[in-house]
């Protein structure tokens, strides 16, 4: 664990980027948790061939908030389509199920149909500083070529445990996330955005997954990564069994609310409409764990396309490109669904018991537990951290 301290920040915090180590940290498969599809080889969005994922994290001080000072318990995630060394626009998409939420950048995304530039999750009060990072770290990339930008930056609230009216994250950390960002194994849990979440009222935050097609679908990868935020402890099901209802202590919330930020990741050749299509499928995923998209939950998805890059700058007036047939795009519904799925419980596995403002505490997902109810239910598939017998 790399720990840096830069000089813009007066106050002491924590920073770790990627890469870390996740050496030994189980992931819902290693549980035994049976999901469908087949993962590529990290079940991870960065098994889309370019995709890089970076993190900075922000955890510093302890027990009654001082606005200002902490506990913080927050941080930024970067997802750079092409990587740091490729900023090439891609194809993409949004879709809000429920807009009680921000996601920057949006309506150019919807007009232009092409997404330029990387995409940033935080907290809910550090859009605006995030955005204005990424701008300048454009112009700092492009040799001050870039004249002008309109960044994805999304959020989650997590005001239950960070200082949130502090505004910790600065500047630099939006810049640390894009510089730390990589392909490979992605840190998840109680990392970047994801630090300070809470799911299902469990320590909720950042999740992946990815899902292969079979080469008769095309071969193509589908890869989401999550910021899980949302979620009443009654509504939790795993694999189709409601672990929820079956662990009820260390309750958070009273009624239903929170937010989840979805970026969907293809290399399949599909336009920014086919795009829509696919971001529209992610709540289907969502509902397989249990959502309702309650009143207060900002649930807000982007997808975008690391095929066609020459049409998506092309200097011809007319582009050339290729478009997968809609009527051949069902395995790719598919594996959104099952991706999205598995991506919010790698979410919940991953992440840690978290203390936070005024001794907030939020518990872990407790994994024996979890094993025990899915072996109840009959829906445990083997242990796949047990030797063979």
């Amino acid at each position: 664990m790399k720990t840096v301290l830069p000089r813009f920040i007066a106050v002491s915090l924590l920073i770790v980027l990627t890469p870390l180590s996740l050496e030994g940290k189980p992931r819902a498969r290693d549980l035994g948790i049976p999901f469908a599809g087949t993962p590529g080889s990290h079940n991870a969005i960065t098994d889309v061939q370019g995709v890089e994922v970076g993190h900075a994290t922000l955890i510093a001080g302890q027990g009654k908030l001082k606005v200002g000072e902490g506990p913080v318990r927050t941080g930024v995630t970067a997802v750079l389509p092409r990587g740091r060394s490729d900023l090439r626009p891609a194809f993409g998409a949004w879709f809000s199920l429920n807009g009680n939420g921000e996601m920057t950048g949006t309506t150019w995304l919807e007009e232009s149909g092409v997404l330029e530039g990387p995409v940033m999750v935080s907290n809910t009060h550090s859009v605006g500083i995030v955005r204005d990072a990424v701008i300048e770290w454009l112009v700092k990339k492009s040799g001050s070529q870039q004249s002008w930008a309109l960044p994805i930056v999304a959020e989650t609230f997590d005001g239950w445990l960070n200082d949130i009216n502090g505004f910790h994250v600065k500047a630099a950390h939006a810049w640390q996330a894009l510089e730390a960002a990589t392909s490979g194994p992605v840190p998840e849990g109680n990392v970047g955005g994801g630090t300070g979440m809470i799911c299902y009222e469990f320590k909720g935050g950042i999740g992946t997954s990815s899902r292969r097609l079979s080469e008769k679908g095309g071969g193509y990868v589908v890869g989401v990564l999550v910021q899980a935020n949302f979620g009443l402890r009654s509504q939790l099901q795993i694999a189709g069994v409601p672990v929820g209802v079956e662990i009820n202590d260390g309750l958070v919330w009273s009624k239903e609310t929170g937010s989840i930020i979805v970026v969907l990741a293809t290399d399949a050749p599909l336009l920014p409409h086919q795009l829509k299509r696919l971001a529209r499928r992610i709540p289907l995923g969502m509902a397989r764990t249990g959502s309702i998209s309650g009143n207060g939950s900002g649930d807000i998805f982007i997808a975008f396309s690391t095929a066609n890059v020459e049409a998506t700058e092309a200097k011809e007036a007319v582009a050339s490109l290729r478009m997968l047939r809609n009527s051949d795009m069902n395995g790719l519904f598919e594996a959104t669904v099952q991706a999205t799925e598995e991506a919010i419980i790698n979410a919940l596995v991953a992440a840690e018991t978290m203390t936070g403002i005024n001794d907030h505490e939020v518990l872990a997902l407790p994994h024996d537990r979890v094993k025990a109810i899915l072996e109840k239910y009959q829906r445990r598939a083997q242990d796949r951290r047990a030797p063979p017998p």
